[in-house]
């Protein structure tokens, strides 16, 4: 175990979609890699991200999993997303309907998590919480940022999801889902 002494990871938490919905939003993901060969968004699985990417270390990652384990998510969670959106000038996402429980869940998980495990990430995020699922990003140029941007408000998805559980992603070569906590 010494060998893994101060080594990290990135990781974060997040509602991972399944289902028809998962496939869905990868086919959206799928299509903008082999149309214009845009990759970023397919190194994690479709997702709402409640607490963004942090370090942690490798040696205590049996912690990080323990501690989340005793974090209550409550009740089974209801959203909806309709349509697309954009953060100008790098991202478009499915838009996730405003739902106050959502935002209650992503507060009060980035206050646990910054009293119970020293994450300060999620709350000095000046940006607020956007939530969003990710169809291309980081290496979306302007240019073709704003095609699709025009493209994507002509464009329809409906999905209804429905929450069980939350995720810890752990980045490997890609982000994969670690590890799942039920609602309870």
């Amino acid at each position: 175990m010494g060998g893994l002494k101060n080594k990290t990871a990135k990781y974060f938490i997040a509602l991972v979609l399944e289902g028809e919905s998962l496939k869905a939003v990868e086919a959206l993901k799928t299509e903008l890699f082999e149309r214009y060969g845009l990759k970023g968004a397919l190194r994690s699985p479709a997702h709402i991200t409640l607490h963004r990417p942090f370090e942690w270390r490798l040696d205590r990652e049996d912690l990080l999993i323990k501690s989340l384990e005793d974090f209550t998510f409550g009740e089974a969670l209801q959203l909806n997303v309709h349509n697309f959106a954009s953060f100008e000038p790098r991202v478009i996402y499915a838009h996730v309907e405003p739902d106050q429980r959502l935002d209650q869940l992503h507060t009060v998980l980035a206050q646990y998590c910054r009293q119970t495990l020293r994450l300060y990430n999620e709350t000095d995020d000046r940006r607020g919480f956007h939530p969003h699922i990710t169809i291309a990003f980081r290496d979306l140029k302007k240019p073709l940022f704003y095609q699709l941007e025009k493209e994507f408000q002509s464009r329809t998805l409906e999905l209804d999801l429905r929450f069980l559980e939350f995720s810890l992603l752990k980045l490997e070569k890609q982000w994969e889902v670690l590890k799942k906590f039920n609602k309870s």
